[in-house]
């Protein structure tokens, strides 16, 4: 039985807002206590002491997290179910919303873009940091010690923000709409994914009270293994991390494949949609080995296995062809929904259909079925076996190929197109052009001569900043100022927005163009200090560095104003054809008002008797179809 409150906004003061957040800390330092205690029981039983820090710590945080996600609210809209008691499906529907454990996928969408804005802005004042210490060969302002825990919890943010930004936030609140679907498949499971969240982030910053991690985002052992304490909490976290993602996949290839609006076949969907489709597989297959990774780290730390200890049999290459075998792929996870909200925005803003659809949709599943078979190019320099050398060059180089025809599709639909250069297409535009530059300096990391010379250098640090930052960041930022009017019902400022894009992009390329030098001239990457002979180059990489943080000053301050001040939008500024544009700005709860039906294809612009893409059919009336 499901029973739906009745709102009560006027009831409470604002403060009551945090009331969820505050139970769901004291239900998890509740669990932890239990948790905790109940190790000591069976330890104490064991004859031995009652607290170990690795051992009582994780099994604390397992009913930690359990706690903290029942008291945030699962256990008043889902756990009562369980003992055939009413559930609570509706919460406040004002601003406090966005602090409650809802079911609405729009809500669950502005809730992951904020969490993830907020950590990347954290990271990236991390980088600046980075930055300061490199305004000297000697490093002053870090020892070697802080330097490596400054620059791994820089790594693992921006790699979390890589992984979930555009799937959690713009996957969540537009998918469902761009499919004629009134929410995902699963509601609660959706709110469970993002509440595993919050813990991910309370971990990896409260691991350097114990000290840290000093293995990068990569974690490899066995320095994961012996290092601080810290290490245990950034395992923890990243196995969590990686349930929420796994969840997250398996929801939105349900959605998509069972949820499409009356008309939509494959051939109509969004390229959008296609994006999230290949990159939910790619959550769904392959995050479980990076948890397993962390998990064997975990063990060998905490239960005495040795999969990573040399002297016991174990290996450190076992490590890391688990790790990649996730982590390359997960590659593709930051970057294809990037790559699919470029097709979008160049297509809307170019007036012309999106050039070889057909085409972009089989490079979206031709790098979801090559993603696994690329991995050992990571490892060349590891002393892997010659005879897997040549194997792997060549598929590395062949993924090339269907990421090569998303590359070319995105050419084709700007090509004699009417280009309206407003914000959003400035961003497509540069992130096609970076991305370009990504894609040809890693052919030298694919080859194996090349790589053997070029690895850990700078080199590798630019091309995964051009392939990353170029690439997912500059589409992240075409898509907030894209779907900025539909998830807010505000304009932003243009002005300022051109300012934003101006500086970013000119920063931006003078941080990481000079990176490619300084790489092939010696300077290693995740090294505190460097030869007195490339302080030039650094203190440009600086400079430029500094004034790309400046430009997110712009972007921040255009978004706080335009949400409380922008005018307001209308439904469709752009006069885009697809299906989120076809409701108000912002969309009601259920998204339409009536069901659509797709009758055409997305990107039919310009093209003579070409079908509206959607009709709706009021109570009482024969359709009307969508512009």
């Amino acid at each position: 039985m499901v029973t739906r409150a009745v709102e009560q906004q006027s009831h409470g003061g604002p403060w009551t807002a945090f009331l969820p957040l505050v139970r769901g800390l004291v239900w998890a330092m509740i669990g932890f206590a239990v948790g905790a205690a109940l190790t000591a029981v069976v330890r104490i039983a064991g004859g031995r002491s009652a607290w170990t820090f690795g051992l009582s710590f994780s099994v604390g945080y397992v009913f930690a997290l359990l706690g903290w996600l029942l008291g945030v609210g699962m256990w008043e809209r889902w756990g009562r179910e369980w003992f055939g008691r009413p559930t609570v499906e509706e919460g406040p529907t004002d601003w406090r919303r966005y602090l409650a454990f809802t079911t609405d996928h729009k809500v669950i969408g502005i809730q992951y873009l904020a969490t993830f804005v907020v950590v990347f802005l954290l990271a990236g004042l991390l980088a600046m940091l980075i930055r300061i210490q490199y305004l000297t060969p000697g490093g002053t302002v870090l020892d070697n010690a802080t330097y490596n825990r400054v620059m791994s919890m820089h790594g693992i943010l921006m790699i979390a923000v890589a992984v979930a930004i555009f799937v959690g936030s713009f996957g969540n609140y537009l998918l469902p709409i761009m499919i004629g679907a009134r929410d995902v498949a699963f509601p609660r499971l959706n709110a469970l994914s993002y509440w595993l969240v919050p813990p991910v982030a309370i971990l990896l910053f409260v691991s350097q009270a114990f000290g840290g991690w000093d293995s990068g985002w990569t974690a490899y052992a066995p320095l994961s293994v012996r290092n601080a304490p810290g290490q245990i909490l950034f395992c923890l976290a990243i196995i969590t991390f990686g349930l929420s993602s796994i969840v997250g996949g398996l929801n939105f290839l349900v959605t998509i494949i069972t949820m499409r609006a009356h008309g939509m076949t494959w051939g109509r969907l969004p390229i959008f949609v296609w994006s999230i489709f290949a990159t939910s597989w790619i959550a769904l297959l392959f995050t479980q080995f990076f948890a397993a990774a962390m998990l064997m780290v975990l063990l060998d730390r905490i239960a005495g296995t040795s999969f990573f200890a040399a002297s016991n049999g174990g290996s450190a290459i076992l490590y890391q062809h688990v790790f990649w075998f996730y982590s390359h792929p997960a590659v593709y996870i930051f970057i294809m929904p990037a790559l699919g909200v470029t097709l979008e925005v160049l297509s809307h803003f170019s007036r012309k259909p999106l050039f070889a659809y057909r085409w972009a949709v089989g490079g979206f599943l031709g790098i979801l079925a090559m993603s696994a078979l690329v991995w050992v190019h990571h490892m060349f320099v590891t002393g892997v076996p010659y005879k897997l050398e040549a194997p792997f060059l060549i598929t590395t180089e062949i993924i090339s190929i269907p990421t090569g025809l998303i590359f070319l599709t995105a050419l084709g639909t700007i090509w004699q197109g009417r280009l309206w250069l407003r914000v959003p297409m400035l961003f497509a535009l540069a992130e096609v052009f970076n991305f370009l530059i990504g894609g040809i300096t890693g052919i030298f990391l694919a080859d194996v001569p090349t790589d053997a010379m070029l690895h850990n250098s700078y080199w590798v640090v630019a091309h995964f900043h051009y392939t990353i930052m170029g690439g997912e960041i500059f589409a992240l930022m075409a898509a907030i100022y894209y779907w900025f009017p539909k998830m807010t019902g505000r304009m932003y400022s243009e002005r300022v927005g051109r300012l934003h894009f101006a500086l970013m992009f000119i920063a931006f390329n003078g941080t990481f163009l000079p990176m490619f030098w300084a790489g092939v001239h010696g300077m290693n990457r995740r090294i505190a200090t460097y030869v007195p002979s490339l302080q030039g180059v650094n203190d440009l990489i600086s400079a430029m560095g500094f004034l790309l943080g400046i430009s997110f000053l712009f972007f921040v301050a255009n978004m706080a104003y335009s949400l409380v001040r922008g005018r307001k939008a209308v439904a469709n500024p752009w006069g885009a054809r697809t299906l989120e544009w076809q409701t108000s700005s912002p969309p009601p709860v259920e998204n339409f008002l009536v069901p659509p039906v797709v009758t055409g294809h997305p990107y039919d612009y310009g093209v003579p008797g070409a079908a509206p893409y959607a009709a709706f059919a009021p109570a009482g009336g024969s359709g009307e179809a969508s512009s």
